[in-house]
């Protein structure tokens, strides 16, 4: 499958309506966020959104469709791409399915955001009309929902905030979860589609600071959050870096956290139990709560060890929400805590695979860390 590489960073139902004090901050408020009409031309129907927001659209398309940015933009992936330029037909196509599809959600579903382009897509080009045999009889591959229903104990769930406090005792109970206050760490990581391994760093600082950089060959590959304001930073895109808003600085804020998840059941106020699942072989309880903003996340469990497997986390866009999954493994102990040396990090721009060599636990960490990133001289 094409991913679209090095473009984007990273509404939720009835069911998901309650607050979540711990994000209430979240997303800058001292200035105005850049908007895609500003920074990119010949914008013509994705008008009035942020730069962020333009980009997660972006990486939308592209999963749904199958292609990357190249296929609709001339000289996308070279040193001189024309953004602008509307000579590809596949950019009036473009337009012209978001406007259908607008005015369908708006005359059909009362401006609900129901039909998207992966409704049809679902990952090719041209849409199917028509289902193979060997999908009828083959196993089948199961998509959920991105608002899961609640399940009861009756249908094996269990309550979500049990699940959580087995969490805590798994990664080795709330008074040494307090104790870690900071901590660093180094590894490699290696992108989707690349056959080498760049190296990594990582900084934390409690209760919300995370800065995680890839020193690629191209350039780093950075995001960070500081609790209140988040960025991504790309070497080869169509921006170096941009600020995060809304729903996604919501969701680095988040990632920020969890890397320090004692608070965890304070996250939400609004905590829910989803029928368990089975999850890579392994099974899993699978809990999920969402802010009135529209971040939705959904979190699973492992039954057997209590520890966090994968965790997934959308916010809305234009045209669709925009998903970031995250699949931990090889939790080892940091001064009592169990920690991840592994995890997968996939976002609609690519997936990256990490794995730490070393963490170093309560060391200081100076704020600085956690500023807006810088691209390193070429």
């Amino acid at each position: 499958m094409k991913i679209l590489k090095r473009l984007v960073g990273t509404g939720v139902g009835a069911s998901l309506v309650g607050g979540a004090v711990l994000f209430a901050q979240s997303g800058s408020t001292a200035a105005k966020p850049r908007m895609a009409d500003d920074v990119f031309k010949n914008i013509q129907v994705l008008k009035g959104l942020t730069v962020d927001d333009f980009m997660g659209a972006m990486g939308l398309f592209s999963a749904a469709l199958n292609v990357c940015c190249g296929d609709c933009h001339v000289g996308a992936g070279g040193s001189d791409p024309k953004w602008a330029d509307d000579t590809p037909p596949r950019k009036k196509i473009a337009r012209r399915m978001v406007t259908i599809m607008n005015n369908i959600n708006k005359e059909q579903f009362g401006g609900r955001q129901v039909i998207t382009c992966w409704t049809c897509h679902r990952g090719s080009t041209p849409p199917a009309t028509t289902p193979s045999i060997d999908n009828i009889y083959s196993d089948p591959v199961s998509i959920p929902p991105d608002v899961l229903p609640a399940a009861t104990a009756s249908l094996g769930a269990l309550p979500a905030d049990q699940v959580l406090d087995k969490f805590i005792q798994a990664l080795g109970g709330a008074d040494n979860l307090a104790k870690l206050t900071s901590y660093t760490a180094t590894g490699k990581s290696l992108r989707f589609d690349e056959v080498k391994a760049d190296t990594v760093e990582l900084y934390a600082k409690a209760p919300n600071m995370l800065a995680t950089t890839i020193h690629e060959r191209e350039g780093d590959l950075s995001r960070v959050s500081n609790g209140k304001n988040a960025w991504v930073m790309l070497p080869l895109t169509v921006l170096g870096e941009w600020e995060l808003t809304d729903g996604a600085s919501q969701g680095a804020r988040l990632d920020a956290q969890m890397a320090f998840p004692g608070n965890i059941k304070q996250l939400f106020t609004n905590w829910k139990s989803s029928f368990p699942i089975t999850l890579n072989g392994r099974d899993v309880y699978v809990v999920q709560g969402g802010t009135p903003s529209g971040l939705l996340a959904t979190f699973y469990f492992d039954k057997q060890t209590g520890l966090l497997n994968r965790l997934v986390h959308y916010y809305p866009s234009a045209v669709g929400r925009v998903p970031t999954q995250i699949d931990y493994s090889d939790y080892r102990p940091v001064a009592g805590v169990m920690l991840p040396f592994k995890w997968t990090y996939g976002w609609v721009s690519g997936r990256e695979e990490y794995e730490m060599t070393e963490y170093t636990p309560n060391v200081p960490v100076d704020d600085s860390k956690f500023n807006e990133p810088v691209q390193r001289a070429k």
